[in-house]
């Protein structure tokens, strides 16, 4: 594949388990790098990302993302990413900020589409016009409660200022933040890439301004392409519009290592908490900090380890987590932390009390010794293994393009300047993998490396404060109570005149017509669906629709379900959680999960109640139960997904318990973060018979 002359080929690598082709260039003018995914495949995908490393919680990171996007050089519009959701055929058009990266993604499945798109992305993030009234609108502004009555009293509000408050009203939030602030003192990941609210008014348009003229420069940028167009098309693009217009930077923003404890640390934080009774609503988590997740091999041990201890209710770790009468249940926060620098390694409890702390720690401690000395089940090992070959093989397409999954999973490799290709091309990891599990010390040997020698330990407990939203309230009203005092008439009227600003800038209606479009002699009258062949054994009804699933084997089970009376309604979305976490047949659950995790990816129960498309009063409802696996476990897992049907072991009541109490503690802790869909669920529920059951 040939490069642009504004670009420098170094390297392709094909990816047979994938069937892609990676290639690394160069812009010989800036330094910038471009990695090209190379596939069949008519959706192409497009992402800059940018290294974006905070030295505070200001948020300014997150700020800027939003702020970005709010008009450009060629665009002077006030909101041209939401006005080409009307003039696109994108599949994916999206912005994230990460601890110390922000992104701009594009997906689209017609060409015309995707130039537009690359076009406005290219000229929002590398020429943004970056408006104070955007800053004051997306990031903080002070406004009058009676927004023209400088007499009423000031409070903040912005975008970002807001989102992050119901953020960190999240438990699970603060909790990894205080966890993040420990177990890095020194870099980055020390401070909320988002933005803590009481820091956020912190920041000024001044320190926005520099951040941006420092970080959204070509030579601090990663691109990422996946598709069938030729990459020197594309670079000729990327070039012409915003690469040639920079010289090359030399400033290097890189994270560095984290200083590591000579001992274990241990801390308490408190949260807001607003339930009737704090008992049994302290967290307590563990973290380590592991090797550089840059380096493929350790990253590829550490996935298999943390597989190993926490993957399943058959894995030792989480097993005593689960049955442990210390708390309800496992943290949400148990698992691998992979796209910092440094890796992390967590796990913890909820559902506890700030006097078990210790007990809790002993426990984790305790049990991985006992695996350390006694060793781990060379079944479940090869099991685990199994499961990172699937995760490496499935081409998935929920949520996301397949593209834009391959596109971020070599991502953190590029921010960190490590190998995005090979973060990508994982088969030779996995084989040596396979060589090291052969020997019986191997994951004993990395629990006592990483986990039980390493003294860059935390623990923290995370208590409830029912006073802690209060306090908060009152001091930030005290601070603007004092600002107010202090006010000149014309900082007042400034404020005043602000206000009106912003409302008259969303009443605006701009122009959208200087904004690129499809039209529909931009569409293709040809449709590219699935051909189907006649599969004789089905009669009339059945058709047969193939496709490349690269080894895997998908398989759904549909059953109609019967008319249930109210009380089993009730009870039906604990039994299709139930079904698949429950013993099968003459293994009890543990022994069922570690079968489960031998033959295949994921076993999982879902219901589905539907309106008819004529009369939405009219509902029929399903069982679904999915899974997928290896194409040579096809004949097991089909046999495991009969017998998880009709010999579920639903006498196993202790474990019956452990899961109501777990899906109780995830119910709670979800509402902060789901409150408009349970409003959207909350109005559609009188409507139909279907919306109602939703609720």
């Amino acid at each position: 594949m040939q490069a642009h002359s504004s670009f420098k080929f170094h390297r392709r690598q094909w990816i047979q388990s994938l069937a892609v082709e990676v290639s690394e260039f160069e812009h010989i003018k800036t330094g910038a790098k471009h990695y090209h995914i190379h596939a069949d495949s008519d959706e192409n995908v497009f992402l800059v990302a940018l290294r974006t490393m905070p030295e505070d919680s200001s948020g300014v990171a997150h700020i800027l993302e939003h702020t970005v996007l709010c008009g450009s050089e060629r665009y002077p519009v006030r909101d041209p990413f939401f006005m080409m959701t009307r003039r696109s055929l994108n599949t994916f058009m999206n912005a994230f900020t990460s601890s110390d990266w922000t992104a701009y993604p594009f997906a689209s499945q017609n060409r015309k589409d995707y130039f537009n798109l690359l076009d406005v992305y290219l000229d929002a993030v590398f020429f943004s016009r970056l408006d104070p009234l955007d800053f004051a609108q997306e990031g903080h502004r002070m406004e009058f409660t009676e927004a023209a009555n400088p007499a009423s009293d000031l409070t903040y509000k912005g975008v970002v200022y807001n989102e992050m408050k119901g953020a960190m009203s999240s438990p699970v939030s603060t909790l990894w933040q205080s966890l993040s602030c420990y177990l890095f003192p020194q870099t980055t990941y020390h401070h909320n890439s988002g933005g803590e609210p009481g820091c956020i008014p912190d920041l000024s348009y001044e320190q926005l301004l520099s951040f941006y003229k420092s970080h959204y420069h070509p030579s601090n940028a990663v691109f990422m392409t996946f598709g069938n167009l030729p990459p020197s098309e594309l670079q000729e693009r990327m070039d012409t519009l915003a690469l040639s217009r920079f010289e090359r930077s030399e400033l290097v923003l890189q994270v560095k290592d984290e200083k590591r404890y000579f001992a274990p640390l241990r801390v308490e934080e408190a949260y807001a908490c607003d339930q009737p009774t704090l008992e049994g609503h302290t967290h307590h988590v563990m973290g380590w900090l592991l090797p550089r997740s840059i380096d493929t091999n350790a990253l590829m041990e550490a996935h298999l380890l943390t597989q190993v201890l926490l993957d399943n209710s058959s894995s030792p770790l989480r097993s005593v987590l689960e049955s442990s009468d210390l708390g309800s249940g496992p943290s949400p926060l148990c698992g691998l932390e992979d796209s910092n620098r440094e890796m992390s390694f967590l796990c913890g409890i909820e559902g506890s009390e700030p006097e078990r702390a210790e007990a809790f720690e002993a426990l984790v401690l305790t049990t991985l010794q006992q695996i350390a000395e006694q060793g781990v089940d060379q079944r479940m090992v090869e099991a685990q293994l199994h499961q990172l070959e699937l995760s490496q093989r499935e081409i998935t397409g929920d949520g996301m393009p397949f593209g834009l999954q391959l596109i971020l999973a070599g991502l953190s490799a590029g921010i960190h300047r490590g190998d995005p290709l090979e973060a990508l091309h994982i088969d030779l990891a996995l084989e040596a993998l396979r060589e090291k599990i052969k020997d019986a010390d191997f994951i004993p040997e990395l629990i006592r490396r990483w986990l039980l020698d390493n003294p860059h330990r935390v623990r923290l407990t995370l208590r409830p404060d029912a006073e802690l939203s209060e306090r908060r309230n009152a001091a930030e009203a005290a601070k603007l109570a004092r600002i107010k005092s202090a006010l000149s008439d014309a900082e007042a009227e400034a404020i005043v005149k602000q206000a009106q600003a912003l409302e008259a800038r969303q009443l605006q209606v701009d122009d959208d017509s200087i904004l690129p479009c499809v039209t529909l002699e931009d569409v293709p009258l040809a449709m590219k669906l699935p051909q189907s062949s006649i599969l004789p054994s089905l009669a009339e009804k059945g058709c047969w629709y193939s496709t490349g699933t690269n080894g895997l084997s998908y398989q759904q089970v549909i059953v109609d379900l019967p008319e249930l009376t109210e009380a089993q309604l009730t009870l039906l979305p604990l039994y299709s959680h139930c079904l698949t976490e429950l013993g099968c047949g003459e293994r009890d659950y543990r022994e069922n999960q570690a079968y489960q995790s031998e033959i295949s990816g994921s076993v999982s129960a879902s219901t589905s109640v539907r309106g008819a498309p004529d009369d939405e009063q009219q509902v029929s409802g399903y069982l679904v139960l999915s899974a997928k696996a290896l194409a040579v476990n096809q004949e097991k897992l089909t046999a495991l997904m009969a017998e998880t049907l009709t010999s579920a072991r639903f006498d196993e009541h202790k474990r019956i318990k452990e899961i109501v109490a777990q899906m109780r503690s995830r119910r709670v802790s979800g509402i902060t973060g789901r409150g408009h869909g349970l409003a959207m669920q909350a109005a559609c529920a009188p409507l139909s018979p279907a919306g109602n059951l939703a609720i």
